[in-house]
Formats: structure tokens, C-alpha cells, sequence
């Protein structure tokens, strides 16, 4: 990495920046109490780096982080110190009965206070701004840390601070590729992440071995998360205490009297509370929660008992589950069955649903309630959020096998151990006619070993495939697309792409042959068609957007090469191949419901298209591109794809995106419409190529 270049992340650091931080030795100021705040270590980190000053970049950045963490600590230290001090008094009835109510309060304000100012100074010294606590939150620290082990050689430093960003950033592709040069660099294959969360790591771990199934092992690690699950909703229950954004007051024109003063900071507060599900079932950097998370641990371990002959454990699990879902027919039947098998031994009544389990749901309807009362009466804004969704259907291949003689067919199942391949929000259909009489079907989904794919050849001729590529040569730009960065995907190949306006632009100004340019938004309408045509959408699809682009193999780069042209993700989530998850929100395209890929010559190595499972390893199709082939596919989680590394030459091809909401619509396309419906006008007329469809086949 070059020292000018700057990590992932939008920085305000300019104004945050604090003389003090970078005047001391070392580039940042010398460790004590009262704790130094984490904001202006940060700062001092982020000059340092710019200065070109790595080692104190990095000890200040490492501060920074460290600080962040015992503030945490020291908050929770001081909050349930304060619980247990000063316990607070029931209201009592007549003149003054709230007074020792409110005496309490007092001093557990007091305590608070008190306690946290010996360790963290005054409370401002600790309120960073914002946009730092957005960094923290998405780990950007960690992408300056990686840069900077970097320059100082400390290789396996700079694999883990990468790692660390690249769990809670998947779609950043730099660092994707820079933690496999670590990997080959440094013979490094288990990296760290140093914010994870550990009751979502052993929940992790608990899957895996059950996918495996390792049942004993299973049992360990899902009973652990469960442990570090509640272990962590106390301490978010107790992190919420703190100051509360009014997002409807303005502070100083505030005029409520005590009780709605109160109510408002409270609603806040148990708002926050009444999340904390949402923020435990959240993986770091993500924004949408695993649906269902806490009750999948019981769902997990009911099955997982009975598989290793403990019943009695087996059906308090299950019971757990039902508290959450009491109408699960799965679950229900499961439940029943371990009862049959406990009977003539004990009594299957005395086996009752979890005590934490039911702690957690009693307070989170109470939490619910008390919301709800407070957006009838006191006009605080709430809706309810379906905080147990569960995903999809039942999995019936998680019936015990029949073939397994001890065990009778009837046994249970897991009702959502698992969820399916992510498949999209509509009704899926393929088959549809080609519309043109030269295309060519190659294969179908089931043949390409996924969901809504096709491989069609002849979609374009060779002649049409040079005359785009004569044309190519005269639009294309170094990084259009991708703001100016020549190599945004690899550092071994130059990327360059222009649009479908761009092109018409030049062809209008007699840069470019006007039929060169005119030939390009035609096929683009063509592909367009086809796609729509094939997987019989009982609806318009739109372009989202559309590009032609070349990635040229550099030479004297190509030796030992292990990375990829195009990284493996999907074109509408975030591929997050570690959780086995596809996000479905920003920064991603979620709106883009198809690509396609009309491929325009061959005479390169390498560069093959691949599709994998959502593990960004296992290869499920691979197909070499060629003049006139196009693939098209559903743009979601269920087909992961990328490009193998090109190695010689140049590998061209016009990269479709398409969305059903005309919402979105691509502006240059409208606009590329506007230029078409002009030129007619002008009696330019189209360019020769036959776009008009034949009879349907």
C-alpha cells in the first residue's frame, strides 16, 4: 500500500484532530488515569499515518482501540457496582411516599458518578463524535492498523487488523485480496478476528459441528453461546443506562414537566433495552439480524440430545423452543415423541421449559408492553419489530434416517436447523423462448448446478463482437465505474468500462463510428430481452445498469498469481461466506434483481466466469467466455459468482444489471433513449444489426 492511500471509511478527523495527541512522544499521549479518551488516540493514530510515522500509528491506533474497551469495562464496573450499593425503594402511598424513591435514585446517581470519574476523568472527555463512533462500529481502525504492520513488516499484526475489518466489511474487496497475499505471503491460514463476538463464535462453531454431525461437540459450543448469550443481554440491558439521543426535543427549548421529562429519557432507554435481542442475533458490520437466533440455539440442541440418547435434555430444550413458537407443528411433534420415550422411567411433566428462557421472553413482553402503552398515550413513536421470525419452510431431510435400525422412522426432525440457499422473493420460472432465431441454448440452471441460470451462445455475431471491440478501444476509460482506480479489483489487471450515453456521446461527436456506438445500446436491449423473455417475468425489467468493460492481464504481474480478476461476491447483498449469510443492504445494489454477461472475444488465458456455493469456495459451474455467449442469472445470494484471474491479454465483455422496480431505474439509460429517439428524428437511423424477434419458438 502506497502512503498517500486511504482505508475504507469516511473520516471527520480533520476538525478532531488534537495537538496534544500528536505533541507527546510516540505520537500520542502517555498512558494513566484518568483514561484517555479514544477519539483523540485515534486521531493521533490517523496523523501518524499520513505523517508517515507507522510505529506510532500503529500504538496509538492499538491505544485507541484498548481505550474504547475499558471505557465499556469501566461503565458496566461502575453500573452494577451502583446496582448492588444502592438498591432502589418501592413508591409508598400518602405525603412524601415517593421521596425515598427518589432519595435512592439520587445516590445511585452519585455512585455513578463518583465511580466513573476515578477511572475516566470527566464524563465530555469521553463523548467522541458521531463519525468516529460510526468508524469504530464498522472497524475502520483496524484497516489503517493492517496498512501500517504492513510498512513495519509485522505481517501476522497486518493478516489479523485485516481480517478484523474484512468480518464486518465483506464488500471491501482490497482488503479481501490482501488478506490471500497474506495468506500465500506469510503461510498464515487461521486469522484472528479480535472483535468477535464469543457467544456468536460458538454459536458459529455449534452449527458447524452439527452440520457435521458431531453432536457432542454441537452440544458444547451451542450450550456455551447460550451461556455468553445471557452473559451479554445483561451487560447490553445495562450499557443502555446511558445518555439518550432526543431526537425529537431540541434540549435547550425542552419544556416537559418531571413526569414526561422521565417518561421520554425512560421510553429511550427501554427502547434500547427491548433491541438488545436485535443487537445479540447481529453479526459486527452487519445491519440485519440472524432471524431467529436465540430460539435456533434450543432448536439446535432438542435434536442434537436426542441424537446422543439424552431425552430429558432433549425435551427441556424443545419446551425452550415453544415458548418462543408454541404453535410449531415440528417441534410440538418432537416434544411429544421424547415424552414417549421418557415414559416408565419419570414423569415428563416435571421437565419444564429453561428458567432463563423464561426470564428473557417475560421481560421482553413486559418491555413490548410498556412501548406500546407509551406510543397510545404519550405519542412516542414505536412499531414492534417480529423479533422471532422464522425463516422459510420446514427441512425435511433433518428427519432421522430411516436406515439408521435403532431409531424408527417416526423420530423427530429439526424444525430450522438450517436455512436453504437464499432463493428470490418471487415466483421462479425459467424456459421461456430466446425471441431470436441465431441464439443458442447451452444450459439451464439444473445443468449448471444452481438456481435461475442460463448459458446462451450466438447471441451476437463475430463480426458485431470486433466492430464492439473497435469501438471499445475508442470510449473506455482507466476505472470508469470504479472512481478512477485503475486496478479496483486486483493489482495484476488494468480495468477499463464505459457506458452506453458515453458511447452514443462519442458516436454523436464523430469520435466513434456513429453505427459502432448505436450497436452497443442495441444489444444491450437485445440481451435485455432475452433475459426478460427466458425467465418469463410477468413484469418490465429495467436496466439498472449497464457497462462494457475490458480487464487487460499487466505484464511482469502474472507469476505465482493466486488471486482472482473479479472477487466471488453476489450482485444485490453483501456475501458474508463465514456466517453463510448474504446481506441484503446498503452499500450493496439491493434493488438489481438480474445480470447478465455478453462476452465479446476469447483470444485471452484465464478469466474464466465461475458460480459457488455461498462459501465463496466450492465450485458449482465454470464457463469460458467466448465471442457471442451470455450468461444471465438471478443477482441474489443464491448465485455467488466472480472471475478467474486474467493472465494474458485483454478479456472484454458488456456487463448487464437489471431491477423490477422502475424506481431504479439507469439514468444514463433514459437518457441514452432520449439520444436514440433524437437521432431517428434525424434520420440516422438504427444500426444494421437485426434486433426484431421472430415468431415465438
Amino acid at each position: 500500500a502506497t502512503r498517500g492511500s486511504r482505508p475504507g471509511g469516511t473520516l471527520l478527523l480533520v476538525v478532531l484532530l488534537q495537538q496534544a495527541a500528536c505533541q507527546a512522544v510516540g505520537g500520542c499521549g502517555g498512558e494513566g488515569s484518568p483514561l484517555e479518551p479514544f477519539d483523540s488516540l485515534y486521531a493521533g493514530g490517523v496523523e501518524a499515518y499520513y505523517g508517515g510515522d507507522f510505529a506510532a500509528a500503529a500504538r496509538c491506533l492499538e491505544r485507541a482501540l484498548r481505550s474504547r474497551r475499558e471505557l465499556r469495562e469501566a461503565r458496566l464496573r461502575c453500573r452494577r457496582s451502583c446496582r448492588g450499593q444502592v438498591r432502589l425503594e418501592e413508591l409508598g402511598s400518602g405525603p412524601g411516599g415517593e421521596l425515598p424513591f427518589w432519595g435512592a435514585l439520587l445516590r445511585r446517581a452519585g455512585c455513578l458518578r463518583s465511580c466513573e470519574e476515578a477511572r475516566l476523568g470527566a464524563a465530555s472527555r469521553h463523548r467522541a463524535a458521531e463519525e468516529v463512533r460510526a468508524d469504530f462500529q464498522r472497524r475502520v481502525p483496524y484497516s489503517y492498523l493492517q496498512r501500517a504492520y504492513i510498512q513495519l513488516n509485522q505481517l501476522e499484526e497486518a493478516a489479523n487488523a485485516a481480517h478484523t475489518f474484512f468480518m464486518a466489511n465483506p464488500e471491501h474487496m482490497e482488503i479481501q485480496q490482501d488478506i490471500e497475499n497474506y495468506k500465500t505471503t506469510s503461510g498464515k491460514v487461521s486469522l484472528i478476528d479480535r472483535e468477535a463476538k464469543p457467544h456468536m463464535e460458538d454459536y458459529t462453531a455449534g452449527v458447524r459441528h452439527y452440520d457435521r454431525e458431531e453432536y457432542g461437540l454441537a452440544i458444547d459450543f451451542l450450550e456455551r453461546a447460550l451461556v455468553g448469550y445471557y452473559s451479554e443481554d445483561e451487560d447490553c440491558q445495562i450499557m443502555c443506562e446511558g445518555p439518550q439521543r432526543f431526537e425529537e426535543h431540541e434540549y435547550l427549548d425542552y419544556k416537559a414537566s418531571l413526569y414526561e421529562a422521565v417518561a421520554d429519557h425512560y421510553m429511550q432507554v427501554l427502547a434500547c433495552k427491548h433491541d438488545c435481542v436485535r443487537e445479540l442475533a447481529t453479526r459486527s458490520g452487519r445491519i440485519s439480524p440472524i432471524e431467529n437466533f436465540l430460539p435456533l440455539h434450543y432448536d439446535y440442541l432438542q435434536f442434537a440430545y436426542y441424537r446422543v440418547g439424552d431425552y430429558v435434555k432433549a425435551l427441556e430444550c424443545a419446551r425452550s423452543y415453544l415458548l418462543f413458537h408454541p404453535d410449531d407443528e415440528d417441534v410440538l411433534e418432537n416434544a411429544s415423541y421424547y415424552e414417549g420415550l421418557l415414559e416408565g422411567t419419570m414423569d415428563p411433566g416435571t421437565i419444564k421449559p429453561r428458567k432463563e428462557a423464561k426470564a428473557l421472553l417475560r421481560r421482553h413482553k413486559l418491555e413490548s408492553h410498556l412501548l406500546q402503552v407509551a406510543s397510545a398515550g404519550l405519542g412516542f413513536a414505536y412499531t414492534e419489530p417480529n423479533y422471532w421470525k422464522r425463516y422459510g419452510a420446514r427441512q425435511d431431510e433433518h428427519s432421522v434416517p430411516s436406515s439408521i435400525s435403532n431409531e424408527p422412522e417416526e423420530g423427530p426432525r429439526l424444525s430450522l436447523a438450517k436455512k436453504p440457499t437464499p432463493k428470490p422473493d418471487r415466483e421462479l420460472k425459467e424456459g421461456g423462448p430466446l425471441l431470436y432465431s441465431d441464439v443458442k441454448f447451452v444450459y439451464n440452471s439444473q445443468q449448471l448446478n444452481g438456481t435461475q441460470r442460463v448459458l446462451l451462445d450466438n447471441v451476437i455475431s463475430e463480426e458485431q463482437c470486433r466492430e464492439l471491440h473497435r469501438v471499445a478501444s475508442g470510449i473506455m476509460l482507466a476505472g470508469d465505474g470504479y472512481r478512477g482506480k485503475t486496478s479496483p479489483h486486483t493489482p495484476n489487471e488494468r480495468f477499463e468500462g464505459a457506458t452506453v450515453l458515453k458511447a452514443l456521446k462519442y458516436g454523436y461527436e464523430g469520435r466513434v463510428p456513429l453505427k459502432s456506438a448505436r450497436l452497443f445500446y442495441d444489444i444491450s436491449e437485445k440481451a435485455r430481452r432475452i433475459v426478460e423473455s427466458y425467465f418469463m417475468l410477468n413484469s418490465t425489467l429495467y436496466f439498472s445498469y449497464t457497462h462494457l468493460v475490458c480487464r487487460t492481464a499487466l505484464s511482469g504481474q502474472q507469476e505465482r498469481r493466486n488471486d482472482l480478476s473479479h472477487p466471488i461476491h453476489a450482485d444485490n447483498c453483501l456475501l458474508d461466506p463465514e456466517a453463510n449469510e448474504c446481506w441484503k443492504e446498503p452499500p450493496a445494489y439491493t434493488f438489481r434483481d438480474y445480470s447478465a454477461l455478453l462476452y465479446m472475444n476469447a483470444d485471452f488465458e484465464g478469466g474464466e466466469f465461475i458460480f459457488t456455493e455461498m462459501d465463496a469456495k466450492t465450485v458449482t459451474a465454470s464457463i469460458k467466455p467466448k465471442c457471442g455467449r451470455m450468461i444471465s442469472f438471478s443477482s441474489g445470494g443464491e448465485n455467488p459468482h466472480g472471475v478467474k484471474a486474467v493472465t494474458k491479454g485483454q478479456r472484454c465483455a458488456v456487463a448487464l444489471w437489471f431491477t423490477l422496480d422502475p424506481l431504479y431505474r439507469e439514468l444514463e439509460r433514459i437518457q441514452a433513449d432520449e439520444v436514440i429517439a433524437m437521432l431517428d428524428q434525424e434520420h440516422l437511423g438504427p444500426s444494421e444489426m437485426n434486433i426484431n424477434p421472430k415468431d415465438e419458438l
